[in-house]
């Protein structure tokens, strides 16, 4: 016999070794989740439950396999015969014995993925959809708003209209699409992954000997990440524990409410939230030993959590003795977090592997100025959620732009330009190429007539190449030409990706000669087939992406207003809970560290600027001294802020304290203008910005001003007759022309 109380801790024991009825385990972060369930397999079987009564549902094949080879190493005997996978799976394996009573015994077959592609583009074809209209979404894009739709069981216009506004004028042409789409597989006797759960569920509901025969083979039933499941798997589970009128099965379902963070895929927290509800009597079983993180780190999960709207209340803890205080930075850019990130990475590399070190944020495209400065300073790193910045093709057809202005003898870059316009195949570009290349220009004009938003591409090209302008000018010019092609090009996501081009102006700015920042660009490849070994590279990943993993060091970035929470979860409740649960799981991956930026400023192009920007509230909901917090200077020293009643009171008192006392070692000694840079309050209003000014007088020295690109900085130098030298934040000093500066008063 398995010695389960010494293998287990209390509250996985009395999960693990439960009795009859519906149990639900709500398992913290790094909890012991596996290892419970492990056990609670192998305690059945060892109590008289025969393997073949057990269903273990799970969200991946590899998960339930893994679980049940564990649990047959517990035993002497093994465990063989228990049905073990995936929802999806287990729906087909039901489907295939008893077949929907639509197919009037007609043979049916499961889609994959490329065959829904298939089948959504011919029934487009057939209907007409599309043709003529670049705005239409592509095929790939539709197929994701259908299955979006079905998972989340809202109508396919509410999905558009939370989540792809700009295509409500096609609703109505979609919705006629998604009734064919329906009226084709039942036509042709196929199901797809969303047919198979609502086929399952018709099945237990209608079909009164198929529903009765599995409830009696499947007497207990263990239910992984359960706050994953969506609205119709939860009615699965509850229809395989017996009629709704009553349940006489035995479920126990596993999961934590404050790491679901997939609604966007359909998955509902009410499901886990709502079990005792659904399943009356059922007995709550918390796991709060954590075994991954140190207590700094779980204090400040703990206090995320503590202003959760709703959750079965659980505070996380640790037998781990010590640990790295919780440090939070703020930088006075993004620019400048950038920097600051890589210096500290360079610090956490000589404690650690670079595979246990892991750059973690909101969206895909918040890294972007970190992947230039890490390539820079020569850094390797794999990215997961998102594709690198110069892999995305809208970056790509900006750049191929950009390499015109440099090499006019650019075929790849010619091409791909070309390639944006209709009616230009590949022999046609080898013909416009070679005239372009003579360098005549009526005749370049004359071959070009056909194709008039082409031939305007090469007039900007060329204007631009002959302008002194800076590569951020450039690149600025270049993003307004393109903006209304991106429409066209990509109609399914373009709000999406014009967003990400924003970046590459203020990712330019630091650089004075365009050819070095398309190349700096360019050296970021995409990763060869035969990668380096994980161990070679740090990690850069969305949370999203980064879920079920660990770090030693973890580092988090953007935590401001609009970027975490998205702008996008403002509108709704449990939108907003749902960032807060995604906050949660990004610190929870940390085991040792766990660093936070919330930089002051951000660039925004449509206010030609750097404008200032407030903390994400879940930063300013943290309880008092639970983190160190750090602000940068000019120059990138750093200074460490006091806590409330410490440093401060004792400045009050007279003491002398130096401000830059117990500096970590990565951050530069060198002082600041000053002691502390006062940085903006939440409530200050952010700077205004201007395009030009008048000169700034000979005596300008250390008066502030402000720049387009570089925002708010101080004149430090007059350089003759027409230049000034400034100090911006972020950005270092810059020479610039005082006719681009706005002089304060």
């Amino acid at each position: 016999m398995i010695d389960y109380a010494r293998a287990l801790n209390e509250a996985q024991h009395q999960a693990a070794t439960s009795g009859p009825g519906p149990v639900l385990v709500v398992a913290g972060a790094g909890s012991g989740k596996t290892r419970t369930i492990v056990y609670r397999l192998a305690w059945l079987a060892e109590h008289g439950v025969e393997p073949d009564a057990i269903l273990l549902l799970t969200f991946t094949r590899k998960a339930a396999q893994e679980m049940l080879q564990r649990a047959g190493q517990l035993l002497d005997h093994g465990l063989t015969g228990v049905r073990g996978g995936t929802f999806h799976a287990f729906a087909f394996g039901a489907l295939r014995r008893w077949k929907p009573a639509w197919l009037d015994d007609r043979p049916f077959t499961v889609m994959d993925a490329a065959d829904i592609t298939a089948a959504v583009k011919h029934c487009k074809d057939r209907l007409r959809l599309g043709r003529g209209d670049r705005s239409f979404p592509k095929t790939q894009s539709i197929v994701g708003l259908l299955s979006k739709a079905r998972n989340k069981e809202v109508s396919l216009e509410d999905v558009l209209r939370k989540e792809a506004f700009h295509l409500l004028p096609h609703a109505t042409g979609l919705q006629e699409l998604d009734a064919a789409y329906a009226d084709y597989r039942r036509e042709k006797g196929l199901l797809d992954y969303d047919d198979l759960l609502f086929e399952l569920e018709d099945l237990l509901r209608e079909n009164a000997l198929a529903a009765e025969a599995l409830r009696g083979q499947f007497r207990h039933i263990l239910v992984d990440e359960y706050q994953d499941t969506n609205l119709v798997q939860a009615r699965i589970v509850r229809l395989l524990t017996g009629p709704e009128d009553r349940m006489t099965g035995n479920v126990m379902a596993v999961g934590d409410e404050a790491q679901s963070i997939y609604a966007f895929r359909g998955a509902n927290v009410r499901n886990i939230l709502d079990f005792p509800k659904l399943f009356p009597g059922a007995r709550i079983v918390r796991l709060e030993e954590n075994y991954r993180s140190t207590k700094p780190v779980l204090d400040v999960a703990n206090s995320l959590l503590a202003h959760a709207a709703e959750s079965f209340r659980k505070t996380l803890f640790t037998r781990k003795e010590g640990g790295e205080p919780v440090r939070l930075f703020t930088p006075l850019s993004d620019m400048s977090q950038a920097a600051l990130v890589v210096r500290r990475i360079r610090e956490l590399l000589q404690l650690h592997l670079p595979h246990e070190i892991a750059v973690l944020f909101r969206s895909g495209f918040h890294s972007y100025m970190l992947e230039m400065a890490l390539n820079q300073a020569g850094i390797a790193f794999r990215k997961y959620g998102g594709l690198r910045y110069a892999e995305a093709a809208h970056v790509k057809d900006v750049m191929a732009l950009a390499r015109l202005l440099l090499n006019p003898l650019d075929l790849p870059a010619f091409a791909r330009v070309a390639a944006s316009h209709s009616g230009i195949g590949p022999k046609t570009v080898e013909k416009l190429y070679l005239v372009a290349r003579s360098g005549d220009p009526a005749a370049t004009e004359k071959a070009f007539a056909k194709f008039p938003g082409f031939l305007e591409d090469m007039r900007l090209v060329e204007r631009l190449r002959a302008a002194s302008a800076s590569p951020a000018d450039i690149l600025a010019a270049l993003l307004e030409h393109y903006h209304p092609r991106l429409e066209s090009l990509y109609p399914e996501d373009w709000p999406r990706r014009r967003q990400g081009l924003e970046e590459i102006v203020q990712m330019a700015a630091s650089y004075t000669d365009l050819d070095l920042f398309v190349a700096d660009l360019a050296l970021d490849a995409p990763e060869e087939e035969h990668d380096d070994p994980a161990e070679d590279k740090i990690t850069l990943s969305t949370v999203h992406s980064a879920k079920g993993l660990e770090w030693n060091a973890v580092l988090l970035i953007d935590l401001v207003e609009d970027r975490f929470p998205s702008r996008h979860a403002l509108a709704q409740p449990e939108d907003f809970e749902e960032e807060r649960r995604l906050m949660y799981v990004a610190c929870t991956r940390a085991r040792h560290s766990l660093d936070l930026y919330a930089p002051v400023a951000l660039y925004n192009r449509a206010e030609r600027g750097s404008r200032h920007v407030g903390q994400s509230p879940f930063l300013r909901e943290l309880a008092p001294g639970l983190v160190e917090e750090w602000q940068e200077g000019f120059g990138g020293a750093l200074s460490r802020r006091a806590p409330a009643g410490s440093l401060a009171s004792a400045r009050a008192a007279g003491d002398d304290a130096p401000a830059h006392a117990a500096l970590p070692p990565w951050a530069s000694r060198k002082r600041a203008l000053h002691d502390a840079v006062p940085l903006p309050t939440d409530g200050e209003a952010p700077p205004l910005f201007f395009t030009s000014s008048p000169a700034a007088p000979e005596d300008a020295h250390f008066c502030h001003c402000r720049h387009r690109i570089f925002g708010r900085g101080k004149i430090v130098r007059h350089i003759p007759p027409d230049k000034v030298q400034v100090n911006f934040p972020g950005f270092g000093l810059k020479v610039i022309l005082s006719e681009y500066l706005q002089m304060e008063n």
